[in-house]
């Protein structure tokens, strides 16, 4: 069953690649204690996630921010070196964390992975976006298939 307004962020490990090196980042820690914005997309380096998605939040990050935000992050079921990868290629820079789900843990304790074996991608997570405040979910907008209408920066921002 797939997370739901009011359920709390489960706890797993994710990886980031901070100055050269991995870094694990738990989930309790990311989330506790602070407001959180958490998107999710299916594949770093893939066409709406870097022509759209990711690139809203890095543009809006400090709008967001402004609104009582402590941190941006972006999830996806890649490895580390390939999230670390996209965060330099889009600038994220200090604007959005880059998350790696390298084995699809975080998206199937949320309840919203899904099979892409039928485009070569294996297991991946659903295009969603959420607002976390100290680990419990405030806002949850998931994408039907194929669609990018409810997780977009513009509609989080106007939801803050």
């Amino acid at each position: 069953m797939a997370i739901q307004v009011g359920d709390r962020i489960p706890d797993v490990t994710l990886k980031t690649m901070k100055d050269g090196s991995i870094q694990d980042v738990k989930t309790a820690e990311l989330f506790g204690g602070r407001k959180v914005v958490l998107f999710s997309v299916p594949g770093a380096f893939t066409p709406t996630c870097s022509a759209k998605h990711l690139p809203g939040f890095i543009e809006k990050a400090d709008a967001i921010k402004a609104k009582g935000v402590d941190e941006i992050a972006c999830v996806s079921v890649n490895d580390v070196f390939v999230m670390g990868a996209w965060a330099d290629a889009q600038n994220a820079g200090d604007k959005v964390s880059l998350l790696a789900d390298g084995n699809g843990e975080f998206a199937r304790a949320l309840g919203l992975d899904f099979d892409g074996s039928n485009f070569g991608m294996g297991t991946r997570s659903q295009r969603f976006a959420a607002v976390v405040e100290d680990g419990e979910v405030k806002l949850l907008n998931v994408e039907a298939p194929a669609k990018f209408e409810v997780s977009d920066a513009d509609t989080i921002l106007a939801a803050l």
